[in-house]
């Protein structure tokens, strides 16, 4: 599988993991649309990359449709009718738990998503059945995937703290231990819930016989999400966030997800007319303009419904304007920022009709709660974790409340004609990387390629770090790293030139001409592919 693909007319496909990649690849050959080849991938990464993301998590998409309107599908599930701030005192816990079945507090919204995808397919011509569309995914998880090292290193890593979640051990676990890279494992009951839903319909997982048996088993373990939760689990169709730059229109999803600080970052860093990438002005700026969207995304962004302020408000020119102004080109602001975790797939296609699809699937931190549940095989996310117990908090817990998403698919119409669908995985890191993506490939015109492959950094605490500082790849010049501590920057260098710590990003980029382009991150285990 390749890195990087162009020229191609009919259909392009990026992804982490190379088998998602050639899934959506075989759905376009067979003439199936992007959000077909989409669901498809949606389906196999999880059979293949589990540790990412599951079916027991949530996704959001971005659709640039061939007229030009770009809408969102909005798949965050809502928290469980008996997950309230009492439960958890009565358990002793003063936070949400991270890991276990107090964890798994919202319902996974991922397979409702895919349903409205297919419903867009539908009104595009979209025709294949449901069987092909999950069939790598069944084969995968009937049959057996490959560990990646990716997988491997993060079970390693963290079994200590999913080891007692039930279902864990037997799902993800080599005799008892964390498996090395290439050890084949399967998920015999995932592959049997994704062949009753290919002959079902997608529908059952929430109000037929598949959705019976989660609820069943999420009572047995005791979670808060009850049968009642599943049956009235939705995804909605939105309308995204965007903002205008010299270089085109951005778009981003809109809140529950951090879309917006996505958005302020490239606003922000254009307006500070930074001459060419790789160098301090660069590296300084888009980390304060990191600052200054943070700040606004840790005051505004909860559950849609509870919103404090209209998001688009801080996307108006006035405020970019003033924003961009306080931004000091010597000197680093100070940064107490909190956490933000996470573990997720980006994943872009396109075909000849100009569709274009953003797509970002999740189960929070790796592994989600870590808790497997044995009728159905499905991994459920601890997304819920980032709400507070706290009564003042912004994101308070409450039953039926969403959760703030790390989550952000990205979609660009830029002024040159072409439209570029991009994102990463990373928590805090994705606004960040998709920044750093955006604009050394649109802004500083870096070939695809060389942008997704050029060093990274990290401002802030994320996958499961103590840290708040600025990291780095350990490839960027001696020089720049000087020149960033002399400006006030916490600055540390990690000791691997391509770190996972950084993401793992991709883009789907539909020329003017009609050639379609894709690429994925050197840093993970898929690439990209094309007709």
């Amino acid at each position: 599988m390749d890195l990087h693909t162009a020229g191609h007319r009919r259909g392009v496909v990026a992804a982490p993991h190379a088998a998602a990649a050639e899934a959506g690849r075989a759905i376009l050959a067979e003439g199936g649309n992007a959000l077909e080849a989409m669901v498809a991938m949606a389906a196999t990464i999880v059979a293949v990359y589990p540790h990412m993301n599951h079916i027991g998590g949530d996704g959001f998409w971005l659709v640039h449709e061939p007229s030009g309107r770009v809408h969102a599908i909005m798949g965050a599930g809502r928290a469980g009718a008996r997950a309230t701030p009492a439960l958890y005192r009565e358990h002793g816990h003063d936070a949400i738990p991270p890991r276990g079945p107090l964890a798994a507090l919202t319902a996974p919204a991922a397979v409702a998503g895919w349903m409205l995808a297919l419903e867009a397919a539908a009104a595009r011509g979209g025709k294949l059945p449901l069987d092909l569309l999950l069939g790598a995914a069944m084969r995968y998880a009937r049959d057996g995937y490959a560990v990646t090292r990716s997988q491997a290193r993060l079970t390693a890593e963290k079994l200590d703290e999913c080891r007692a979640a039930p279902g864990f051990a037997a799902t993800f676990l080599a005799d008892g231990k964390a498996p090395e890279a290439g050890t084949v494992l399967r998920q015999p009951a995932l592959a049997a819930t994704l062949e009753h839903l290919a002959q079902a319909g997608l529908a059952d997982f929430y109000r037929g016989d598949v959705g019976r048996e989660i609820a069943a088993d999420l009572a047995r373990i005791g979670s808060p999400v009850t049968r009642a939760d599943l049956a009235a689990c939705r995804a909605w169709l939105a309308e995204p966030l965007s903002v205008d730059l010299a270089a085109g229109t951005l778009y981003n999803t809109p809140p529950p997800t951090q879309g917006l600080a996505s958005l302020i970052i490239l606003a922000l860093y254009e307006r500070l007319a930074v001459a060419e990438a790789e160098g301090f002005a660069f590296a300084h700026g888009l980390v304060e303009a990191t600052k200054r969207a943070f700040r606004v995304r840790d005051t505004i962004v909860t559950d849609p419904d509870l919103v404090p302020a209209p998001p688009a408000r801080f996307l108006e020119a006035g405020f970019l304007d003033r924003e961009a102004a306080r931004i000091d080109p010597r000197k680093a602001a100070p940064f107490p920022a909190p956490p933000g975790e996470g573990d997720t797939v980006w994943m872009g296609a396109a075909d000849a009709s100009g569709l274009v699809v953003s797509y970002i699937q999740s189960i929070y931190w790796e592994f989600g709660s870590a808790c497997v549940l044995p009728a159905t095989g499905v991994l459920m996310q601890n997304r819920g974790a980032s709400f507070s117990l706290e009564s003042g908090a912004l994101n308070r817990l409450a039953p039926g409340r969403r959760p703030f998403h790390t989550l952000n698919p990205a979609l660009a119409r830029l002024a040159d004609g072409r439209v570029i669908a991009y994102g990463t995985m990373g928590g805090d890191g994705q606004p960040q990387t998709q920044g750093m993506l955006f604009a050394r490939h649109v802004l500083h015109r870096r070939p695809l390629d060389v942008a997704l492959d050029a060093p990274r950094w990290l401002l802030g605490r994320t996958w499961g770090s103590t840290h708040t500082n600025l990291r780095l790849e350990a490839r960027f010049p001696e020089g720049l790293v000087d020149r960033l501590l002399s400006a006030g920057h916490d600055v540390e260098v990690l000791g691997e030139g391509y770190s996972d710590t950084m993401g793992h990003a991709g883009a789907v980029v539909m020329h003017p001409t009609g050639l379609l382009e894709g690429a994925h991150d050197p840093r993970a285990d898929g690439g990209a592919a094309g007709l």
